[in-house]
């Protein structure tokens, strides 16, 4: 296999130019078998939690969304078509003052459930503390168009454990 596929793989570079195509993003995100940790990474106002929100939509979720700013973290049981629930926990670590507070909350208990999704947005403030993620979304403002100012560009890296999972990021595309 050449190295460019494994690249291809492992490494994907998109284009945002709408909500739709976050929501579409979402859709197929949804569709991968992830578990583990997900660190979302960008400034404020770059649609780390949009992108979750669909997200949590598309894997099923049919409640509300509501940003874990001041909470911390937002807990959801999402039933899948087997019937069986998928734990997924939407994280947002921009108030965190040390890392250690993740450990008073009982933090550790979401990422050893080894068929949990942890998606953690702003993981970087406590990233001494955090185990490496399954997959790395990075989402900076992008040139768009002359019509559109909003435009994003999101990089999705997969880590050496998400590799090790055999997941493949190839299939993704907007």
């Amino acid at each position: 296999m050449s190295n460019n596929s494994n690249e291809e793989k492992n490494v994907k570079t998109l284009i945002l130019y709408s909500e739709d195509d976050t929501q579409r993003l979402a859709a197929q995100l949804a569709t991968l078998p992830l578990s583990g940790s997900v660190w979302l990474a960008g400034d404020l106002g770059a649609g780390k939690t949009t992108l979750t929100r669909y997200w949590l939509q598309a894997l099923g979720n049919t409640g509300a969304v509501k940003s874990p700013t001041y909470t911390l973290v937002e807990p959801y049981s999402i039933e899948q078509n087997d019937g069986s629930i998928k734990p997924v926990y939407h994280a947002d670590l921009y108030r965190l003052q040390d890392p250690e507070e993740l450990s008073f909350i009982g933090f550790d208990e979401y990422l050893d459930d080894p068929n949990a999704l942890v998606i953690i947005e702003w993981a970087s403030r406590a990233d001494s503390y955090l185990p490496p993620p399954t997959l790395f979304i990075d989402m900076t403002q992008a040139d768009g168009d002359d019509n559109d100012k909003e435009a994003r560009q999101v990089e999705l890296r997969l880590s050496k454990s998400g590799q090790a999972q055999g997941l493949d990021l190839s299939s993704l595309k907007i």
